[in-house]
């Protein structure tokens, strides 16, 4: 409602100016003159400045509060919660109202212009309820508006916290590979330099046709290895042994040289089948040839496994969002665990092991493939947070006559009988204070009736198990609103 035409002033010094405002407030307007008049003598009428505080968080919620002129905004300004979380403008009718079960403010509320508000005491509710009997239905009207608002924002904020941590978890596996390739495409060049200056040298030596063709041939031997992967102590000893071979032959930065050659699975024997192969062309040169030639294709080789890393998550993110696709389509829900489980690979790596029992006969069902995705991020994302690290999971599809039906299944400790009745409750959690929003079971089960399906879940010691039925069939124009 935009802002009422009153004078402030004049409201907070008569009462019949105050019954005027009063009548232009729409709760208000067509209730007896008589009644108003009861209403203003009960009020304080007064103006705030700009940034004054009308209501301070953590006061006792004794008085119904109306907004005449101006605009006021609520804080949280105590608490780690702070920012803007509502806005009260001429009209509005809030604060402590008949029925509310609040007990005390939980913002502080400032004006942002000059603003006129008049507040009436909690106290004299009843006589004001057996006066204006009208006001009852209105009151829980406005309750009901303010506990539909609150939801939706606390939906929202969960969401956001939701997205946040598969952001965060999405930018630490896309870091991963856009480093390697990084690091790879820095050291391609030093190797591209390295095998430049090999070859200048090489050109001075007196090679016959024959080496250099067994030159060609040794380097696409090497080249096509795949790069050997040693644990630290094994990979130290080979280096050390064939560092050792290059410095008895007087070959400079040998133990640079002996890092790349371990890579390529060489070995004491064959270098000196190599050497043997070359009398009278200088060793270090060619070593530092194969060398960089192994080099340059295992860096291009990192290069073409990173940004293709990068390309499926990319790919798994199109996937999870349904981004340039239409809403409701027919899905396959295997699609959609298995973009869900890239999503969250970053916390499946704490030792959580993921078992695959799919029915790839299940035919493609109508759904809402983002939505249907949070479904499955919530119940894999509560599988991992119950094992605590580690155990594992195990996803089941199977074709239930005319349902597909996917059972996500852990072997963590289990949901206490004394909670199992309330998962199911918005916002409700198990999490201590700063852990998540909640349980995401709320946004799971709506998700699941918008699409005519059902959820189930049984628990016990060693084995939890959610189990979503969704129908195969197509849904009507206009339904799963």
């Amino acid at each position: 409602m935009s802002t009422l035409t009153i004078n402030p002033e004049a409201v907070c010094a008569d009462r019949s100016e105050l019954v005027r405002a009063l009548k232009k407030v729409q709760v208000f307007e067509d209730l007896p003159e008589g009644g108003l008049e009861w209403m203003a003598l009960q009020m304080t009428a007064r103006v705030y400045p700009v940034g004054e505080a009308a209501i301070r968080e953590g006061e006792p919620a004794d008085q119904m509060i109306v907004a005449l002129s101006g605009e006021f905004v609520g804080r949280v300004e105590l608490g780690p919660d702070d920012g803007r979380k509502y806005v009260i403008r001429a009209g509005d009718v809030t604060g402590m109202l008949p029925y509310s079960r609040m007990k005390i403010f939980p913002t502080t509320l400032r004006a942002v212009v000059e603003s006129c508000m008049a507040s009436f005491p909690a106290s004299s509710f009843d006589e004001l309820l057996q006066r204006l009997p009208q006001l009852n239905t209105r009151f829980v009207g406005i309750l009901a508006d303010r506990v539909r608002a609150k939801a939706l924002n606390d939906q929202q904020i969960e969401k956001m916290a939701a997205l946040g941590k598969l952001s965060a978890g999405v930018a630490h596996e896309l870091n991963n590979p856009a480093a390697a390739a990084t690091r790879a495409t820095e050291s391609l060049g030093e190797a591209i330099q390295a095998l430049r200056e090999a070859n200048a040298l090489l050109d001075r030596e007196p090679l016959t046709a024959d080496q250099r063709t067994l030159l060609s041939d040794i380097e696409r031997d090497w080249a096509s290895k795949d790069v050997t992967i040693l644990d630290s102590l094994e990979r130290g000893d080979r280096e050390e042994e064939l560092a050792g071979w290059l410095e008895d032959r007087d070959v400079s930065h040998a133990w640079q040289l002996a890092a790349d050659l371990a890579y390529a699975e060489c070995d004491v024997e064959m270098l000196d089948s190599f050497a043997s192969r070359f009398e009278g062309v200088s060793l270090e040169n060619l070593i530092r040839r194969v060398s960089a030639a192994f080099t340059i294709s295992r860096l291009l080789s990192e290069i073409v496994s990173s940004t293709s890393r990068i390309s499926e998550l990319v790919r798994s993110i199109k996937e999870y969002s349904y981004m340039d696709r239409m809403p409701q389509q027919d899905i396959d829900v295997h699609d959609g665990i298995e973009s869900t489980l890239v999503m969250l690979n970053h916390k499946l790596k704490r030792g959580v092991k993921i078992a695959r029992d799919y029915d790839r006969t299940i035919p493609k069902i109508p759904a809402y493939g983002s939505e249907l995705n949070q479904v499955w991020t919530n119940l894999i994302d509560n599988a991992i947070d119950a094992l605590g690290g580690e155990g594992e999971i195990k996803i089941h599809t199977a074709r239930e006559f005319a349902h597909a039906m996917v059972e996500v299944r852990d072997n963590g400790p289990g949901i206490p009988e004394a909670i199992r009745g309330r998962i199911f409750e918005p916002f409700f959690t198990t999490k201590p204070v700063g852990k998540g929003t909640g349980l995401g079971l709320d946004t799971v089960y709506r998700t699941v009736q918008k699409h005519r399906g059902e959820i189930r879940v049984d628990s016990r010691p060693g084995e939890t198990r959610f189990q979503v039925r969704l129908p195969l069939s197509k849904m009507d124009k206009g339904e799963a609103k």
